[in-house]
């Protein structure tokens, strides 16, 4: 490895001093140059006079021209957490736990100008677990993604790689269909409408960062874990309700049990504590 090129220092924390990202800290601790530019086509000429023969991305956060992936003879190499050329763009973690997906993976792609649309050069398929959170699949396809790069880089210098063109694995419907995007505020907050499993789903999309929104019984909260139940069927959806040992939220079908909450200006709570301060609270 010739180099690291992450973001630039960014302010953080009660004070808003510039703190480097974790790429930067590991790539100093492992003594390697760091390029932070605002602009990835300020350091163009810098690029090429590293004499990289490929460069690699994962998570960069920015468009990259054409300019810049013609710098190395081998291009770059793109990982991205989908099997593509489905769920493309900024969410696709988020969004195949909310649509309830059950086999996820992570493809290397050929990087070209376009958003994820690169040729195909290697996939690796992997079950999307019924109860697993955005963060622990993150974590999970962060190391078969780093493996993966690893066996198409190997492949490369082989000459064994064979790319595949994406519109030849999807329709353009179905691409379209999955396109995702940066989550906004407005994305955060709960449907109670929905199913209980939707809103399980949804709730796991979104934890343990930044969490779903909702009221429940007119607090507002950042919901971190729920898990479905039985309902009587006749509770309005978005009402909570007394469970042993915790609260619940009705849904459109069935409904929720509250197992971790951060109600507004207080602290996480449990869904027994939190049950006990909202009825408390309802009380008085």
């Amino acid at each position: 490895m010739l180099a690291v090129i992450t973001q630039p220092d960014r302010p953080a924390g009660r004070g808003q001093k510039l703190k480097p990202t974790a790429i930067k800290s590991a790539a100093n601790d492992l003594g390697l140059p760091v390029l932070s530019p605002e602009r990835p086509r300020e350091i163009i000429e810098d690029l090429a006079k590293l004499g990289a023969g490929l460069f690699v991305v994962a998570s960069y956060g920015k468009i990259l021209s054409q300019a810049i992936l013609d710098v190395p003879p081998r291009g770059a190499f793109n990982v991205h957490p989908s099997l593509l050329p489905l769920y493309r763009g900024a969410t696709p973690l988020q969004a195949q736990i909310r649509d309830l997906c059950t086999t996820t993976g992570v493809t290397i792609i050929q990087m070209d100008a376009g958003m994820d649309t690169g040729d195909i050069l290697l996939q690796e398929r992997t079950p999307l677990g019924e109860r697993e959170t955005y963060g622990e699949l993150e974590a999970r396809l962060a190391e078969l993604g780093a493996q993966s790069l690893v066996r198409a880089i190997d492949l490369a210098k082989r000459n064994e790689l064979e790319p595949i063109r994406q519109d030849e694995l999807a329709s353009a419907e179905a691409i379209v269909a999955t396109l995702t995007r940066p989550l906004r505020s407005e994305d955060l907050h709960v449907d109670w409408g929905g199913s209980a499993a939707r809103v399980d789903a949804f709730v796991r999309s979104l934890s343990p960062q930044p969490a779903a929104r909702g009221e429940i019984a007119g607090l507002a909260c950042k919901i971190v874990a729920v898990h479905p139940i039985a309902s009587d069927g006749k509770t309005p959806a978005g009402t909570a309700f007394r469970i042993p040992r915790g609260v619940a939220v009705a849904c459109g079908a069935g409904a929720v049990a509250i197992d971790q909450v951060v109600p507004a200006n207080r602290s996480a709570m449990n869904g027994e504590a939190f049950a006990a301060s909202l009825f408390a609270h309802a009380k008085g």
